[in-house]
């Protein structure tokens, strides 16, 4: 597997003094998704938990939403200037009688590390309609308290950007607070890829109805529409939301809250989820 970080040389300069060193960087590199095959995307990312990532993009699109719709995922043929594979290429096999509804998850478009978006036909396109509805059984209560205590938990356990200051991540937590996985990317939108991807296959938790998606940047409209396919109902960011965001955050049902810091946040929708006090 490729490796997450990498060191390129670099002249530093401070007030009182300048030097020459290694500097630690994220990795960034393209990962071709085949369907059968066939061509699907490329997306720009970090090399690591790769399956997890082509789980969560699949179930995000709308084109699966079980572990068993999933056949097999093998690397195959991408290989560098000496012949060795880059595991940059995967290939999805469907399990027999999964079907892929026409228009679902088909964008002409190669998806980088900062918008996963791009491409797009059209904004009514972007708006999926998830087999997860969130109802009002999907309703765990969350304690403000306990909201404030998940960015540093997830800062906590992002060993990569400790070491690079390089990456974003995506965590799952219980109602309760309770940590469960946590990934690291370039995207943003592949860091919940791939926590949606680990869902989706480590014990089938999706509809992941009684979860809480913490993000370490800002919430927009393709990582609330990530946390609805998914059957999430709540959606925190240590920053700010679009306006996109909070509309389809709305519509849906789903609890978004933003400038999750030390003990404040802002709660946009579906406010009678967080109890204060």
């Amino acid at each position: 597997m490729g490796r997450v970080t990498a060191r390129r040389p670099v002249l530093r300069i401070t007030a009182d003094r300048v030097s020459r060193r290694p500097d630690t960087l994220a990795v960034e590199e393209p990962l071709e998704i085949r369907l059968g095959g066939d061509a699907l995307t490329i997306t720009m990312r970090t090399p690591g938990h790769d399956v997890d990532l082509v789980h969560g993009f699949l179930l995000s699109e709308g084109m699966i939403s079980d572990r068993e719709d999933v056949a097999a995922v093998r690397y195959c043929d991408g290989v560098d200037e000496n012949g060795a594979n880059t595991y940059n290429v995967l290939d999805v096999a469907l399990a027999p009688g999964v079907t892929i509804g026409e228009g679902v998850g088909r964008r002409s478009f190669t998806t980088t590390s900062a918008c996963g978006v791009c491409g797009k036909e059209s904004l009514d396109q972007v708006r999926t309609r998830t087999r997860f509805p969130l109802t009002d059984a999907d309703s765990p209560m969350l304690a403000a308290g306990t909201l404030t205590t998940m960015p540093d938990t997830l800062r906590d356990k992002q060993q990569v950007f400790a070491s690079t200051g390089g990456l974003h991540a995506a965590a799952l937590f219980t109602p309760d607070g309770e940590l469960l996985a946590v990934r690291e990317d370039v995207g943003r939108h592949n860091a919940v890829d791939k926590v949606l991807g680990w869902a989706l296959t480590a014990d089938g938790r999706v509809p992941l109805s009684n979860s809480v998606l913490m993000v370490s940047g800002r919430a927009s409209f393709e990582l609330v529409q990530k946390a609805v396919m998914a059957g999430v109902p709540v959606l925190a960011a240590v920053s700010a939301p679009s306006s996109l965001a909070v509309d389809l955050a709305a519509e849906s049902g789903l609890t978004l809250v933003g400038f999750l810091r030390g003990d404040t946040m802002n709660v946009y929708t579906a406010t009678e989820r967080v109890k204060v006090g």
